[in-house]
């Protein structure tokens, strides 16, 4: 037999939460000095500490694990509890994930303070006539942005084969400030006739007599860095925004993120 303090050196724990194991029942020593009250362990516990163990890192309750240990909770519960703590674990690691894919976008926004753009191109823009669909969402974050506006566009393209409409040119979209946060406008140019009746709707962008653009390569996740460099650009060179960004997707959808080529349209004046 071991000591506790043996023991607890041996199950990789500390003598405290022996204790604590002990005073709740989920871990009894096998013997108790009567005369001293020192509690002993034999080897054949440390099965049932490890089992303790990895059911409490689960992040299971002490109740819930002293259940399983206690033989009270039938196969197909333990499958589903399991299940579930799987399913909420992967859950967090995926908000962490994407927690850290904000620090590091913002890291890069404040590596980049003060470098402008050099492709800057000031150009009239044509209209344009879009098929398109929308929703709202609280702001112009890219992580609230990108979950919404991607299922649009697999939406809209499915409604427009439905249709039997042709899409004669690069995905545009653009985004309305309203009172519940940002519309998303997901469009595609299209061939059809406003007296049509569609399940998405038609809708003509006027032409821009001045644009300052910009390509952006990559995922749509770091685009937020060359909006606040384009931003720059557009004050350091005398213009000053007068318009709602539009985002021309020249390549995108297919292959590696990495590959992926945005237009970014800001309207600008003098």
């Amino acid at each position: 037999m071991f000591t506790i303090g043996d023991f607890a050196r041996l199950g990789r724990v500390s003598v405290r939460m022996l204790r604590h194991y002990d005073a709740l029942g989920l871990l009894r020593p096998a013997r108790v000095d009567r005369a001293t009250g020192y509690r002993y362990y034999d080897a054949g516990q440390l099965s049932r500490l490890n089992r303790l163990i990895a059911l409490k890192d689960l992040g299971l309750s002490l109740e819930q694990v002293g259940l399983i240990l206690g033989d009270r909770v039938g196969p197909a519960e333990l499958d589903g509890m399991l299940r579930l703590r799987r399913a909420e674990l992967a859950a967090h690691v995926a908000e962490e994930t994407a927690r850290l894919a904000r620090v590091e976008a913002r890291l890069r926004m404040i590596e980049t303070e003060g470098s402008m753009p050099a492709d800057v191109v000031i150009k009239k823009l044509p209209p344009v006539r879009l098929a398109e669909l929308t929703a709202t969402v609280e702001g112009y974050e890219s992580e609230k942005i990108t979950p919404v506006i991607q299922p649009l566009y697999r939406d809209l393209f499915e409604r427009l084969q439905a249709a039997g409409l042709a899409v004669t040119g690069p995905a545009v979209a653009y985004y309305e400030q309203v009172p519940e946060g940002v519309r998303i406008h997901a469009g595609a140019p299209v061939n059809a006739g406003t007296g049509e009746r569609y399940d998405f709707a038609i809708v003509d962008l006027p032409a821009i007599e001045q644009a300052a653009t910009v390509i952006h390569h990559g995922p749509m996740d770091q685009v937020d860095v060359v909006f606040q460099r384009l931003a720059r650009w557009i004050e350091e060179n005398g213009y000053r925004s007068t318009g709602l960004a539009r985002e021309v997707y020249l390549r995108y959808g297919e292959g590696d993120p990495a590959s992926w080529v945005t237009e970014l349209q800001e309207t600008v004046t003098r």
